[in-house]
This record gives C-alpha cells, sequence and structure tokens, in this order.
C-alpha cells in the first residue's frame, strides 16, 4: 500500500523464485539470494516467494520465514514482494500474519487444502485471511479454489483485495470475471507456462502474468511480451516456434516438471541452484534435460543477450 492509502500493482512479468536445496535438504541460502537478486536486476514487476515455483507445499515454517526475508532484504525496496499462503485455514492466517510481520507487501490465496468447497465455504476462507492483515491479497483461481463471479464481486468489498491469478483456463468464466469487475481488480495469467496463452488473456484485460522462463532466460520473456503488445504477430509466432512451446512440450512429459524444469534450466544457464526437488516433485530426467539444453542453445542463438542499453 502507497503512503496516501492507494493500493495498486504493477503490470507486467512477475517473477517466482525457486527454492533451491542443498544435497543435504536444507535451503541452500546463497543460490536463494542469488535468485533473487537475479529476478530484480531483471526488472520483473514482482516477487513472488514461497509460491508454487518456490516448492510451498513441502516448506517448514522456519524455511518460510527464511524465504521472506531473503525476499525482503534482497528486493531493496525496487520490487514489491508478495508470499503463498494457503492449507489449512490457521496456517493460511498464521502466514499471512508473518509475511506482514516481515514486511512483505502482499500474498497469492493459494487454494485451501484438499476440500472442494461450496462457495460461501471458499468465500469465507478467503475472507478471513484476507481480514487477517492490511496487506494486499491476490486470490487464485485453479484446482479445488474456483470462484465464480458472484463469490469474486462479493470479495471485492475488502479493499485488500487486488488482484485474481487464473490457473484455470477456463475462458468463459474469465470472460465473465473481467467483464463484469473491469477495473476493480488487477487480472494475472497463472496458468503453467503463461507465455503459451498469454496472447488470449492479454485480449481479455489480463496485462500481467506469472514467467517460470524468467527464472533463466528473463530477455526472452521480455522479448516476448513486448512483441505481443505492439501486436508484433511475425515476431510472437517466431517465439512460440523456436523456444515458447519446444520447452512447454517439455514440460508437458511428467507430471511436476513444472517446477523441476525451472531448476533444469537455471541450471543450465549457469545458475547455481541444483536440481533437488522435494517429493511427490521429481527431477528432471537425463533425456528431457538434454532436450532443454539444446533448445536454450537454440533460443540463445536466434535470441542473444543484448545490453539494455541496447534494448
Amino acid at each position: 500500500m502507497s503512503q496516501d492509502g492507494s493500493r495498486s500493482f504493477p503490470k507486467g512479468i512477475l517473477g517466482f523464485p525457486v527454492t533451491p536445496f542443498k544435497e543435504s535438504g536444507e535451503v541452500d541460502q546463497n543460490a536463494l539470494e542469488q535468485n533473487i537478486n537475479f529476478l530484480v536486476k531483471e526488472d520483473v514487476s514482482a516477487l513472488f516467494i514461497g509460491c508454487g515455483s518456490g516448492e510451498f507445499q513441502s516448506l517448514g515454517e522456519k524455511e518460510y520465514r527464511q524465504l521472506i526475508e531473503a525476499a525482503v532484504h534482497g528486493s531493496k525496496n525496487k520490487v514489491p514482494v508478495y508470499t503463498g499462503v494457503g492449507g489449512n485455514i490457521k496456517e493460511a492466517v498464521k502466514q499471512a500474519e508473518v509475511s506482514e510481520e516481515l514486511g512483505a507487501d502482499g500474498y497469492l490465496m493459494l487454494p485451501p487444502y484438499l476440500i472442494q468447497g461450496e462457495q460461501e465455504g471458499l468465500y469465507h476462507y478467503f475472507e478471513t485471511v484476507i481480514n487477517s492483515t492490511d496487506l494486499n491479497a491476490v486470490v487464485y483461481q485453479r484446482n479445488n479454489a474456483v470462484l465464480d463471479v458472484d463469490t469474486v464481486e462479493r470479495l471485492t468489498a475488502f479493499p485488500q483485495l487486488i488482484g485474481m491469478k487464473d490457473g484455470l483456463g477456463n475462458m468463459e468464466l474469465n470472460v465473465e470475471i473481467t467483464q463484469t469487475l473491469g477495473s476493480r481488480l488487477e487480472w494475472m495469467n497463472g496458468m503453467p507456462f503463461a507465455e503459451v496463452t498469454m496472447p488470449a488473456y492479454y485480449k481479455l484485460g489480463f496485462e500481467t502474468y506469472s514467467s517460470a522462463i524468467s527464472n533463466y532466460i528473463p530477455h526472452i520473456s521480455r522479448i516476448f511480451f513486448e512483441a505481443l503488445k505492439k501486436e508484433q504477430h511475425d515476431k510472437v509466432q517466431q517465439l512460440y516456434q523456436d523456444v515458447i512451446l519446444p520447452i512447454n512440450h517439455i514440460r508437458k512429459k511428467r507430471k511436476g516438471y513444472a517446477v523441476s524444469l525451472i531448476k533444469a534450466g537455471m541450471e543450465i544457464m549457469g545458475m547455481p541452484v541444483g536440481q533437488a526437488v522435494r517429493p511427490p516433485l521429481v527431477p528432471v530426467e537425463k533425456e528431457h534435460y538434454t532436450e532443454l539444453e539444446n533448445v536454450l542453445k537454440t533460443a540463445m542463438e536466434k535470441y542473444p543477450l543484448k545490453n539494455k542499453q541496447e534494448g
């Protein structure tokens, strides 16, 4: 929240750091800080720490605090920091309170644990979390937490709610919600490998998205998004063919690759995160790792890094 009490959320590409683990199983603090510093340097619009890419489901309480502290410190007040909160209602409220205590700007409300709730139950779940702090809140549409138009509209009565992230892909529902609520919320594309679906989302008013590849080839994320906004259809199509669809093809080969493949890409690009993930996730298999190496080699040849001054 700004000093004048207004709430806003920056549009553009969102950075979702991973949680690097040592061989011993502990969080690798050095690699974590490098990941955060890299994303800040690459001008992501916000950091989302300890969310899906950060293996929220497997973090202990001390580790959760460790990640938030690293992100708040590493952001240097250049970009807002959001956390992941969710699970059972007591844990979600506690995580929101910890996020506020440690200086985060807001949080992403992940689905409640296991239960398929009715709309009234989901409303009260999110209402309880939202009212536990004064932080900015973003609701996440996916899995067992799919809100209809009326429920989202009811939640907008709380000024803390500033955005909705969609990880469901129900475009009819997205049309209904965005056209009903207009500019009241910031609309965020949170589909796995969001670049794949961003052209469809952008036309609905989704001007913000989570980019997995920004962890290792952020310049390509930027090239893609700029081409999309400028309606450079040939360039968008070429990026699909050269980079986006080949990586997405690998991602779909195993469950959990939405996270594991990020770490593999980072390692290939020289970032010391390792490939360790916590169960039930599995590391990227050697064959698929080699495929990703080849895709990234082609990507860097066709879209080499430039100094920011060069555009």
